[in-house]
């Protein structure tokens, strides 16, 4: 008990000092605590460092803003994993849950409307199966508005019947690939390709816990109960990161809560979530590159094994800002550059993100598009009022 209240002592004196250095521009510091990503990230400081010349240092104010708020979430883990015994504690655990619980009447009509879906789904007609699919990827691409990191900690749940408010939202989506999506998955199934052990297979890289996550796990049910995919791999954080991104304990705990839960069909869900699991269906893989500071343009350099992993797929799905940003470099692009412009090479498979926008950047817009918007809504960029659905697939152009 004596070393608990120490410990939070201790680590609650590294937060202060954290937090001290970033309002007073302080140089960043390298990494301690010996985890397995400590010399990837102090080889990237380094680099910067030697960018900067001998002249100045690498500072909170005057470096790339997604590598010093990424950095920031890796001193916070850095502050606890220096003090057991709450080294494995998640300091953001309390609105995830909160952010689930709230959702509770969203999440009951998902998995009501999932479980009709499947009762008909061996008569469903192609045209049904896809206006049921995009339903499903809308909730999923709204769902991305339950973010902790950009709230403040003050909102992460979804009150509504999602299914609901679709056709409301719909203005809203200022791209809308989702019919390439869809193409894609149609195709993979058609044609067993050479040098894949597992046709159909889709990848989901995750972005926030609470009602988002379970809009995945819903969109993740129907592509396989439906035929459309035959296996589902979830990439998530390998720490707490982003206030409200998944990890593996968010993970499984969503679905032992979904099973435990006293609804119908809430239960069966979850129930046939754990099975999935436990069957290899559905896998979930937390590689550290994902909480790097790195663009994803510089993931076959830096991370090999991951990149190859996505190779296997033949569908990724992005989810939400901060994967944006990391696919396009975080860069002020012009906003009629083309995605796969601002992806920079970056294309280990088809890939898609589903993305509700709340940070200052956004490419793939008509001419003039981005220029109406700022003058109807100057933070359009930012509120999460708008949506993206937007896809690139490196196949299209080897044949063109």
């Amino acid at each position: 008990m004596q070393d608990g209240i120490q410990a939070e002592k201790q680590t609650i004196s590294f937060l202060s000092k954290l937090r001290n250095e970033l309002q007073t521009d302080k140089p960043l510091l390298a990494l301690t605590d010996g985890l397995q990503d400590v010399e990837s990230w102090n080889q990237y400081l380094q680099r910067h460092q030697r960018l900067e010349g001998d002249q100045e240092s690498v500072s909170w104010f005057k470096s790339p803003w997604l590598y010093v708020e990424c950095y920031m979430y890796r001193r916070i883990q850095e502050a606890f994993w220096l003090n057991p015994p709450i080294s494995g504690y998640d300091p953001f655990n309390e609105g995830k849950t909160q952010g689930f619980f709230e959702s509770q009447q969203a999440v009951m009509a998902l998995c009501t409307y999932l479980e009709g879906v499947k009762k008909c789904m061996d008569e469903l007609s192609k045209n049904q199966l896809l206006e049921h699919f995009n339903k499903l990827l809308l909730v999923s691409l709204w769902g991305n508005k339950c973010d902790l990191s950009i709230s403040a900690g003050q909102e992460n749940s979804q009150k509504i019947n999602p299914l609901e408010v679709l056709n409301s939202l719909q203005p809203f989506i200022l791209v809308d690939e989702s019919n390439m999506v869809w193409s894609t998955l149609i195709s993979a199934q058609k044609q067993e390709q050479p040098g894949k052990a597992t046709p159909c297979r889709v990848d989901i890289v995750l972005d926030n816990a609470g009602f988002e996550l379970v809009s995945d796990l819903v969109l993740a049910d129907f592509l396989v109960s439906s035929g459309l995919a035959c296996k589902i791999h979830f990439h998530g954080k390998c720490m707490p990161w982003f206030v409200s991104d998944v990890t593996a304990n968010d993970f499984q705990w969503t679905i032992r809560q979904t099973m435990a839960a006293n609804h119908k069909w809430m239960s069966k869900s979850g129930v046939q979530w754990q099975r999935y699991v436990k069957e290899g269906v559905w896998c979930y893989h937390d590689h550290p590159f994902w909480t790097q500071p790195h663009e994803f343009c510089d993931m076959a350099a830096e991370a090999p094994d991951l990149y190859t992993t996505l190779q296997r797929a033949d569908l990724v799905l992005f989810k939400g800002d901060l994967n944006y940003r990391k696919l396009t470099g975080d860069r002020a692009w012009d906003h009629t550059v083309s995605f796969d412009t601002a992806l920079r090479g970056f294309g280990p498979a088809p890939l898609c993100i589903l993305r509700t926008l709340k940070a200052n950047i956004q490419v793939g817009l008509q001419q003039g598009q981005g220029e109406k918007l700022s003058s109807e809504d100057p933070d359009w960029m930012t509120r999460g009022k708008y949506a993206v659905i937007q896809f690139y697939s490196p196949l299209s152009e080897q044949f063109n």
